[in-house]
């Protein structure tokens, strides 16, 4: 059996056990990005940040932003991207300034070698879009399907919270 084969949908007996399949994948996704994210930093030689802050570098881009507008976007849990932050300034791949309208808030925008591993993530990443492609994992028709069913169940999610608590 080929590998394009192995990644044939399979039938859901009971949506319900199907829904619990699709969150263990959503999990083991994440982890996986990750660690492919952890894997290039060592082939790279890029060992004093983590993979979260890798990602981090990258949402950021030439944005320049807040803790609470990196939380709003729903990249990041509160505690996680403030400590992220802090470690990323003190490494040199991040600047901060106090913002202008409110004091208490930070500004935090990229420095040099925070757009190098921005870069480093963002070469990965095309990479992997090209080899997807390629080797027929992803074709375009399959990854807006795939991108919008995400969307979908990210706005499901988000109005659970919003309105069911």
């Amino acid at each position: 059996m080929s590998r394009i084969e192995t990644l044939a949908p399979r039938r859901v007996h009971d949506f319900q056990s199907g829904y619990g399949d699709m969150l263990q994948l959503i999990e083991r996704l994440h982890r996986l990005l990750l660690d492919v994210v952890k894997d290039e930093f060592e082939r790279l030689g890029l060992l004093e940040i983590n993979a979260v802050q890798g990602l981090l570098l990258h949402n950021v881009g030439d944005h320049e932003v807040t803790a609470g507008e990196l939380k709003s976007r729903g990249y990041y849990q509160g505690s996680n991207v403030s400590y992220n932050l802090k470690k990323l300034v003190e490494l040199g791949y991040m600047h901060h300034e106090k913002c202008q309208i409110d004091r208490r808030a930070v500004r935090v925008r990229l420095t040099e070698k925070g757009r190098g591993v921005r870069d480093a993530v963002a070469a990965l990443f095309a990479g992997q879009a090209a080899s997807a492609k390629e080797t027929g994992v992803l074709d375009d028709a399959m990854l807006i399907g795939v991108t919008d069913t995400l969307r979908r169940t990210e706005r499901f999610w988000g109005d659970q919270i919003r309105y069911i608590y």
